[in-house]
């Protein structure tokens, strides 16, 4: 292994040092390549120094030298490349992705720079410091040495509040009784800034709708101390219009529930809760948009409530626009109160809309065909801002196969109607001021689908649903299910699909649980909102329980039988799941990202099952899973379907109550809406009790990472605006379907093609 890492060490000197001649040619007569710059500080040992000072002051050093990888400087190499005469189409392209203008010894202007430097102490408080620079240069590339020497800091003796009006006085006095400038405190030039912004901000909450930070001034006295000590005055500006100096309170509240630009005037007007609600026909009933308008009328102006009223509104699902617009009325203006008049202008959408998709299916099982679906809303159902979705779709599929499985088919229709209230309903009246950053809404759901697999059975499933969902903040989201109710029913099976259920009792205790009656709750915290960090994460937390309930009043059975509710044997389960996601944005405009993803899932069947309902357990593989695997074929467990005479994975997918995964993946900019990435993912599903039919395959163990299936592959990715279209090829590198000792191999023969829209994770 060391002979192994000299070989690679010595690779990599001699590339480098084959591109340092190939751009040394290039180097005008006379020109160094600035390779950057060292920031030195000196100072008593009485000085304290902040320890974020020097990374600070490398900040503000200029220019930037030119990047280098293992010590190469391929943008600038492509970019010398790039200006031959004919540089060839490749030259070209990556100059255009990484190329770089090469910064030269001349273009430093080291005086300038320690000029900045000196400004930039001087901003922190250390006054009277001096600076020195100096070059170290060899026949390559120049340096430059920066020398500080920094002098004691001025440190606060007192803080004091200039002359103001009243009440703007008593005001700015109660804010800065939170102020960070306490005695001893450096000075600081940010501080004051940060100060100022905090005053403006704390004020207009108070109601200085003209209020504005630039009106406030620091000045600082040093004339009466000689031990580097300074008095803070805050005033006011001279000449601060007058109005800027007063608290405004919203003296009307005018809204315009179904605003147009070509019909601004409205002749029939409704008083509501103290508010004008202007609209010449009913579009929304003032009651139910009262509720999501915070401001009222005698309060003081606050932007804060004006945000949340904005934003309240834009969530209610029924208006393209929402605009809060304020007027000052001159008339009722004294010396210390000014008063607004409030606007509120709401243009709805339209009201009815069809949409259609028509869309190509292809499955892991080779099942292929169109898929028609067809959805009618009404975005205000009832005249309180309730949307109506009714959704339909048909389906038709063919397997393309040979020998005992060709000509299978499908078809599959689907119904169903969705009511989303904008607001809570409750056996009792609940108060939905309690929620202040959004009322929650109300989801009401039933559906209906029939599904006919040829040769095999025909299923007829039917759901219902009640349930809130509501944000708590800008971050965190909450939905809870009280009712969340399922039923399947297999109203005809073929001979040969029964003779499969008789060879796998799980599978036939999946299908036999046919009403399952349930509770779901799902809390989600989405740091992805913030495009332009850094650091960004997501986590969500699942809980679905089922049947508690219903055993309260269901009926009992003969011994070892499952019991029933109105006849149907129904199921209970608790499952919980948590999903972790970490992105890292970094690059030029933060356009190069690592994901990172976690996902553990786990269901607990008790009382009256054994087993998880088919439909409610884990599969993995597939383009939002493990991609090296297709969809619903990984696991359970180290469980091969090839190499079982009793199977035939056609019919039914791979699934198990317990499912662990794990992705990671590098994604970076290509030309255009174009995207490239490189992933590893690994994951797998088991079962917590042995299926017989298994062989014990598939009962999860302490040995659980040496059954995870592995793969690695690289993506195209078509990014519009958000709207994304995914190509990711993948082979997998450890399949735990294989003997223990042969599952680590890369399979690069047998690569799988995913297609999807959006990211996976």
């Amino acid at each position: 292994m060391n002979r192994f890492l000299k070989h690679i060490i010595l690779t990599i000197l001699v590339i480098t040092t084959l591109f340092s001649c190939s751009i040394k040619k290039y180097i005008p007569e006379g020109e160094r390549l600035y390779s950057g710059a060292n920031v030195e500080i000196k100072s008593d040992s009485s000085v304290v120094i902040s320890k974020n000072l020097k990374p600070e002051l490398a900040t503000v050093v200029r220019p930037q030298p030119n990047s280098k990888f293992l010590g190469m400087y391929l943008g600038l190499y492509y970019h010398y490349k790039a200006q031959n005469k004919n540089p060839g189409f490749i030259n070209r392209w990556l100059n255009k992705k990484i190329g770089e203008e090469p910064v030269y010894q001349s273009d430093v202007k080291p005086f300038e720079v320690e000029e900045i430097l000196r400004n930039r102490l001087e901003n922190k408080g250390y006054f009277y410091s001096s600076s020195s620079s100096s070059f170290e240069e060899d026949e390559l590339e120049a340096s430059v040495t920066y020398k500080i020497n920094i002098k004691k800091a001025y440190r606060l003796a007192s803080f004091k509040i200039d002359s103001m009006p009243t009440p703007l006085y008593s005001d700015v006095q109660n804010i800065v009784s939170n102020s960070p400038f306490k005695k001893d405190t450096r000075f600081d030039l940010t501080y004051m800034k940060l100060e100022r912004q905090r005053l403006d901000s704390e004020l207009k909450k108070r109601g200085y709708y003209n209020m504005n930070s630039d009106f406030f001034i620091f000045e600082a006295d040093t004339n009466q101390y000689d031990n580097k000590r300074y008095n803070l005055f805050l005033k006011l500006k001279a000449e601060v219009p007058k109005k800027s100096k007063i608290p405004y309170k919203i003296n009307r509240i005018n809204i315009y529930p179904n605003y147009d630009l070509q019909d601004s005037t409205h002749s029939k007007m409704e008083r509501f809760n103290d508010k004008n609600y202007y609209q010449d026909s009913l579009f929304i009933k003032p009651k139910y948009l009262d509720k999501y308008i915070t401001l009222k009328e005698g309060e003081y102006y606050n932007p804060k409530t004006s945000k949340n009223t904005a934003r309240r509104l834009s969530t209610l699902g029924s208006y393209k626009y929402v605009n809060i617009q304020y007027k000052e009325i001159d008339s009722l203006q004294t010396d210390s109160l000014g008063m607004l008049e409030a606007n509120i202008f709401l243009s709805p959408l339209t009201k009815r809309a069809i949409r259609a998709e028509l869309q190509a299916v292809t499955k892991s099982n080779n099942f292929t065909g169109p898929n028609l679906a067809l959805t009618y809303s009404n975005r205000n159902l009832f005249k309180g801002g309730e949307v109506l979705n009714i959704s339909g779709n048909v389906g038709y599929e063919v397997q393309f196969a040979s020998g005992d499985n060709s000509n299978l088919s499908s078809v599959e229709l689907g119904l169903k109607a969705e009511v989303i209230f904008p607001r809570v309903l409750f056996p009792w009246k609940f108060n939905e001021n309690f929620f202040e950053y959004s009322i929650p809404i109300t989801k009401t759901s039933l559906g209906v689908n029939y599904l006919s697999r040829s040769q095999l059975y025909t299923l007829i499933s039917g759901s219902a649903l009640f349930g809130y969902s509501w944000n708590a903040n800008r971050y965190i989201t909450y939905q809870f299910n009280p009712i969340s109710v399922n039923y399947t029913e297999l109203t005809k099976t073929s001979a040969e699909f029964e003779a499969i259920l008789d060879e796998n009792p799980f599978l036939q205790q999946s299908f036999d649980q046919q009403f399952i009656p349930g509770m779901t709750f799902s809390f989600t915290y989405n740091g992805m909102v913030d495009s332009n960090k850094t650091n960004q994460f997501f986590a969500n937390a699942t809980l679905d329980i089922a049947g508690n309930s219903v055993s309260l009043f269901d009926k009992e059975t003969e011994q070892n039988e499952p019991n029933t509710f109105l006849g149907l044997q129904y199921a209970q389960y608790a499952k919980t799941d948590i999903e972790i996601r970490y992105h890292y944005n970094f690059g030029k405009n933060k356009s190069h990202t690592l994901a990172t993803r976690l996902f553990a899932g786990y269901g607990l069947p008790y009382g009256n099952s054994e087993i998880i309902p088919y439909v409610k357990q884990y599969f993995s593989g597939g383009p939002y899973s493990v991609r090296a695997f297709r969809i619903r074929s990984l696991g359970p467990g180290t469980y091969n379907s090839e190499n079982d005479e009793n199977s035939d994975n056609t019919y039914f997918d791979q699934t198990g109550n317990i499912r662990l995964e794990a992705n990671a993946e590098y994604r970076f900019p290509l030309f255009s809406f174009f995207k490239g990435a490189i992933f590893a993912d690994a994951g797998n599903v088991w079962n917590s009790k042995a299926n017989p039919t298994f062989d014990g395959e598939d009962k999860f163990t302490s040995n659980f990472i040496n059954e995870l299936g592995m793969g690695a592959g690289f993506g195209l990715h078509i990014d519009v605006q958000g709207f994304v279209i995914r190509f990711d090829l993948a082979a997998p590198f450890h399949d735990p379907t294989e003997n223990e000792g042969n599952r680590l191999d890369f399979k690069i023969d047998e690569p799988i093609l995913n297609f999807a829209i959006g990211y996976s994770f």
